[in-house]
């Protein structure tokens, strides 16, 4: 049995609780690991020679309309946007960087991230499972920063150094999500587990909003390696922080009043935590319904989410015309209502929960449906909006927010059907959502190519609301937020595995 630290109270302890003071930091270190993973989509607008790659792409291909017809006819029907306010191409010019990186290779930059992303996911998820789930999520902070600030070296070397550091920083940002689902399941009261589930996650959303508006800021006032020197370097604080104030459950939590670890460990049934962790039930898993469901989910939606995430940007310089300050303004925007949005309707769907009101199952459901038909709605309006530049930010921005809603319903639903083994599943389904986060860019560069105008961004948008459609309709459908029978197998601490139908909330504590 794993020993007890004696509970004692600290002046942080008595403003706020430890589980929040987890859920805080957990929060603050998504934040860093999604904002070193999005600062090179802002900061490549300025790294880019745009005005050398489009000549090129003149000389060697032309426009798409131009190979396929040479008339004049046919190229009146690239539907081109003027920039915003009248601004020229003086601008343009202005902002050019020192590297002519062909758009296939920026889409790989960008996506070479997700490679080493895809390979740790559940190797680190195991080790968050059976070892520490704290000193994973360290590593995974510490990693990044470290890659972070070696970029600008290895990047002016050779565009093969920042493959290198991307790749590394995604081996990285694969512990993330498994290690903090890992300490939710260890941390959250059932009654709250959306709420700090939420607030968790929520920092993805922070992480991206500041890190767009600040690599923005830096790269226009002071170049484009300020970006990753000095967000480098903040992160550092965090890492101090996590060491000190965070432990992998409460029973090893010296800075936790007694009555709060009692809760705690009452309401999840952990008096006695068993170091043992169950097997995992690969068959029973991969056999899972509920487990299929939420694998498909976050498969398509991510593609919609890294779509928005990591091309965005690119949409409004290369369609919008916005010039790099504005753009990473522009960009950023969203993201701050999308954390008040996304904690708001966590807390609104646990006391609803808690009231009896609803159950987890339609919980989950209602917020999956919310971030993908009004996402896929914004994203067909954006089809048809043309170059009417701050409508079609304002479009953008109700897309981005809605999205908030995942985390209250497929990404949290792991914990709901498996909490003994949520780090693998989580591991598990987003390693299959890794794959758009490498394909997006890929696919994006491809259909941009020498067509960099609304139209190619029609296809771009017209295959994401197909996908929002497939992930509303699955989920819906087969989706589930009851704890199933194999959570328990081959479990020391309860043999009997609980019937599929029963909810999670309803189970009683153990004595």
């Amino acid at each position: 049995m794993t020993e007890e630290v004696p509970a004692k109270g600290s002046i942080l302890g008595k403003l706020v609780p430890a589980r929040y003071v987890l859920a805080l930091l957990g929060s603050i270190g998504m934040a860093i690991v999604y904002g070193l993973k999005v600062n090179l989509s802002v900061a490549m607008v300025a790294m880019v020679n745009h005005t050398a790659i489009k000549e090129l792409n003149e000389l060697g291909h032309g426009t798409v309309v131009t190979l396929l017809n040479g008339t004049k006819e046919a190229e009146n029907l690239v539907e081109t946007c003027s920039p915003p306010g009248g601004a020229t191409n003086v601008t343009a010019k202005v902002e050019d960087g020192p590297f002519t990186w062909s758009e296939p290779l920026q889409g790989t930059l960008l996506s070479c991230y997700f490679w080493g992303y895809l390979v740790s996911q559940i190797p680190l998820a195991h080790v968050a499972e059976n070892f520490s789930a704290k000193w994973v999520m360290l590593f995974s902070v510490a990693i990044n920063v470290v890659c972070t600030l070696l970029t600008p070296v290895f990047t002016q070397m050779h565009y093969g150094g920042l493959i290198l550091m991307r790749v590394l920083e995604g081996i990285g940002g694969g512990a993330s999500f498994p290690a903090m689902h890992v300490m939710i399941a260890s941390w959250a009261p059932p009654s709250e587990r959306m709420v700090m589930s939420t607030i968790i996650y929520v920092g993805t959303s922070a992480g991206t909003a500041l890190s767009i508006l600040l690599a923005g800021m830096l790269s226009a006032q002071w170049g484009w390696e300020s970006v990753f020197y000095v967000m480098g370097v903040l992160s550092c604080i965090w890492m101090l922080l996590w060491t000190v104030l965070v432990q992998d459950n409460p029973n090893k939590q010296r800075f936790i009043s007694a009555e709060e670890r009692l809760m705690i460990t009452s309401s999840l049934g952990t008096e006695q935590k068993v170091e043992h962790h169950p097997a995992v039930p690969w068959g029973k898993v991969f056999k899972s319904i509920p487990f299929w469901a939420i694998l498909i989910a976050h498969t398509c939606n991510n593609f919609g989410w890294y779509m928005f995430l990591i091309e965005i940007p690119f949409y409004m310089k290369q369609v919008l015309k916005f010039n790099v300050a504005s753009n990473a303004a522009l960009s950023a925007l969203p993201y701050f209502p999308m954390i008040i949005f996304s904690i708001v309707l966590g807390k609104l769907l646990d006391t609803l929960q808690s009231k009896g009101k609803i159950s987890t199952t339609f919980a989950r459901k209602t917020a999956t449906s919310i971030c993908t038909i009004v996402p896929g709605i914004c994203l067909l309006i954006l089809c048809y909006i043309g170059c009417h530049h701050y409508e079609a930010v304002t479009v953008m921005s109700v897309g981005i927010v809605a999205m908030g809603a995942m985390f209250s319903g497929f990404l949290s639903n792991h914990i709901d059907i498996a909490p003994n083994f949520a780090g693998t599943l989580v591991a598990l389904t987003n390693t299959a959502a890794t794959l758009p986060g490498i394909i997006v860019p890929l696919f994006v560069g491809f259909v941009t190519h020498g067509n960099q105008n609304i139209n190619a961004w029609r296809i771009i948008f017209g295959v994401t609301i197909v996908l929002f459609a497939l992930e509303f309709l699955v989920f819906v459908i087969f989706g589930s937020g009851s704890e199933q029978p194999w959570n328990k197998s081959g479990s020391p601490k309860d043999p009997e595995a609980k019937d599929e139908k029963t909810p999670l909330k309803d189970i009683p504590a153990k004595p």
